[in-house]
């Protein structure tokens, strides 16, 4: 469970991390400037072969020179190079780093120590390079010491790299304090570039996205196998160490595309056409490289300058497009890796040539870049995902708030189809009236959200007749001007019902203003002409015409041909003429049609769900239970006024005459009773 952070709690948490910050420091800064602990002595003698080589050249000449060192001599030739063994010499190793040379060592005539992969490797000229180590004792001081030293690529052909005498394990320990670090630092890269990987991945399921750190820990991994190739120790890191020298130029090869998918992932696709061209061209330079070197013809290590040429070119485009790309965006995060492209480019430039000099740390420039980058993503990466959560908690916040106006809209809804369920003769016709103004609206061009919004204004238009008394509503003869004005104030009523609705646009236009007149002479705000609402208009023209064409208690429903001359003959006057244009149109062509319009019983709207449509279900019911129960008396069992009235209404339609038998108990009081029998005129 998340807790508040209060100063009073964080206190101790600083206090660690301060310790932490401090340990860290003081333990960097002794690594830096502190004594080096890890030679065996102070006293040890120096492991750097003490004595002068010559070099027997193939023309017959000699020259003294100095190791280690380069010297000019041709692919294929064999170089040689002789010393004599100090008189005091009792060393019990000699060794030599091999740059893709073989090598053989040889003590007084006699052959110590030979290195070569030519059975064994698969594929390539040259064997990998790693150190040779020549057992020697001594029994061998004061003889000669002859090393023959020979390379298939111009690249490493002349070198001689720096000799080392004495014990096996102190050389190696030496090695290790040289060149250790870039290895360290590869697996670690080696090691976060997997972790990143499975991480992006899990987001990516998680989230159902794509992050860019897929493809960064993708560069991680082939940068850190780049490393370990040119780790000066990798013979002790696997069996077989030529094919991880083999492989480190593949991931200089192959390098751009991970990287090109990195960038078109952060630019959203912005180059991908030029991007797949270069991870084509890529392919095909890896692949004509590596026929090369499976038949012999040239090394990786020799046709490694194209390759150089089109990673680096892939680092510039990249990052001229990330300059461009980024120049119109405001995040941090987006500057901040702008800056680590740049560090990552500088050090990818000087891995690029460090790898021609054997006194370079080899891999360690690109580990180090490919550090800042991972930190710089791990950043963005959790912006990412703050905004990925942030936009899904804001979709849920909507959902809910849809769902909660939807709720409260088919709750209104509910309640307006509850008022007409008590009258068999308005049932249906909010539903009706909705439908007829969304046809007038499509009519006159207005959009689907909009035709919606008004559907759901007009649906709600007589809500306002909750608040008028159902004698009232129901009476069947003419009413009074008492009965009248207040018959009016259901438009007052349902605007203030529908005021705080804020989710429907113009609901309480539609409610207030529905019977306003265009000339003007309508209620309850005697609007005239354009001042009425749009929605009002519109949803005028539909209620009126429902009102003519349905049945009412004192009238049957009028014939269409009486309905479009009243419409007609009422425009200008009643409607809007351009409404009433639009709806005569509809008439003529047929087109305001909706089944079983005047028998249509519409409880919900169509999307309400099972607890809506049960709930309406139930109040309408109870509403029925209790009308029938309010309309007979109790002990007698007859009809009271009001269903007295209408009963006698309708019968009146249905028949020439009918006999009527009133009970005039309790007058005085204004209770009537009644009791309806309908008989045969004669």
């Amino acid at each position: 469970m998340t807790k508040e952070k209060s100063p009073a709690r964080q206190g101790p948490r600083y206090i660690f991390y301060f310790l932490m910050l401090a340990i860290l420091g003081w333990f960097i800064f002794m690594q830096f400037f502190g004594a080096d602990e890890r030679t065996v002595s102070g006293n040890s003698p120096s492991l750097l072969y003490p004595g002068t080589f010559t070099w027997e050249k193939s023309d017959g000449t000699t020259e003294e020179i100095t190791v280690p060192g380069s010297y000019d001599v041709p692919a294929g030739e064999t170089m040689v190079i002789t010393s004599t063994l100090p008189a005091d010499f009792d060393a019990s190793s000699i060794a030599i780093r091999s740059s893709l040379q073989d090598i053989n060592i040889y003590i007084d005539g006699t052959l110590r120590e030979q290195y070569s992969t030519s059975k064994t490797r698969l594929i390539g000229k040259n064997s990998a390079s790693r150190f040779i180590f020549c057992s020697t004792s001594h029994e061998d001081a004061g003889k000669e010491l002859r090393i023959e030293l020979t390379t298939y690529t111009s690249n490493y052909s002349g070198v001689v790299n720096q000799i080392f005498c004495g014990d096996k394990a102190d050389i190696w320990q030496l090695i290790f304090n040289h060149y250790g670090q870039a290895t360290y630092i590869a697996f670690f890269t080696l090691f976060a570039g997997l972790t990143t990987i499975l991480f992006s991945l899990t987001l990516g399921f998680v989230y159902h996205t794509s992050f860019d750190m897929e493809y960064l820990g993708w560069c991680m991994i082939m940068g850190a196998t780049w490393m370990l190739g040119e780790s000066k120790i990798r013979q002790l890191l696997i069996p077989n160490s030529s094919a991880l020298a083999s492989l480190c130029f593949v991931m200089i090869l192959l390098g751009p595309i991970p990287l090109l998918l990195y960038a078109d992932n952060v630019q959203n696709g912005l180059h991908r056409r030029l991007y797949h061209i270069v991870i084509g061209i890529s392919l095909l330079d890896f692949t004509v490289c590596s026929i090369l070197a499976i038949a012999n013809i040239a090394d990786y290590i020799e046709t490694l300058p194209l390759g150089q040429i089109i990673l680096i070119g892939t680092f510039l485009m990249v990052f001229i497009h990330l300059c461009l790309y980024i120049r119109h965006r405001k995040k941090a995060s987006d500057h901040l890796l702008l800056l680590a492209h740049l560090l990552v480019l500088l050090c990818v430039a000087a891995e690029c040539v460090s790898v021609y000099f054997v006194t370079s740390l080899s891999g360690l420039f690109i580990g180090i870049g490919m550090l800042i980058l991972l930190f710089v993503n791990i950043v963005r990466t959790l912006r990412s995902i703050q905004h990925i959560e942030n936009a899904r908690q804001q979709l849920e916040l909507e959902h809910k708030q849809k769902q909660t106006e939807n709720l409260s809209l088919q709750m209104m809804q509910t309640l307006s189809t509850t008022i007409e369920a008590k009258d068999e003769y308005t049932r249906g016709h909010s539903y009706r009236v909705a439908e007829y103004a969304a046809l007038i609206a499509a009519e006159l061009g207005w959009s689907s959200e909009e035709i919606q919004q008004l559907k759901h204004a007009a649906y709600l238009h007589d809500i306002g007749k909750i608040g008028i008394p159902d004698l009232i509503l129901n009476k069947p003869s003419r009413l009074t001007d008492d009965e009248y004005n207040l018959i009016k104030k259901h438009t007052v009523v349902g605007a203030e019902i529908l005021k705080d609705i804020t989710f429907v646009p113009h609901i309480v236009e539609v409610a207030r203003n529905h019977h306003e007149r265009y000339d003007g002479n309508g209620y309850p705000d005697g609007l005239s002409g354009v001042e009425i609402p749009i929605h009002a208009r519109i949803t005028a023209m539909a209620d009126s015409y429902d009102a003519m064409n349905s049945r009412r208690i004192y009238r049957n429903a009028l014939p269409p041909e009486m309905i479009r001359e009243e419409i007609s003959k009422n425009r200008g006057k009643q409607f809007d003429p351009e409404i009433t244009d639009v709806f005569l149109k509809l008439l003529d062509e047929k087109r305001v049609v909706l089944h079983n319009i005047r028998t249509q019983e519409i409880t919900a709207p169509p999307e309400a769900d099972h607890t809506i449509n049960k709930f309406i279900s139930e109040v309408v019911s109870t509403i029925k239970n209790q009308e029938d129960s309010k309309n007979y008396d109790f002990l007698t069992g007859l009809p009271m006024r009001s269903l007295g009235e209408r009963l006698i209404a309708e019968f009146m339609q249905e028949h020439n005459g009918c006999l009527i038998f009133l009970d005039m108990d309790n007058l005085k009081k204004s209770m009537t009773f009644m009791d309806t029998w309908p008989v045969t005129a004669p």
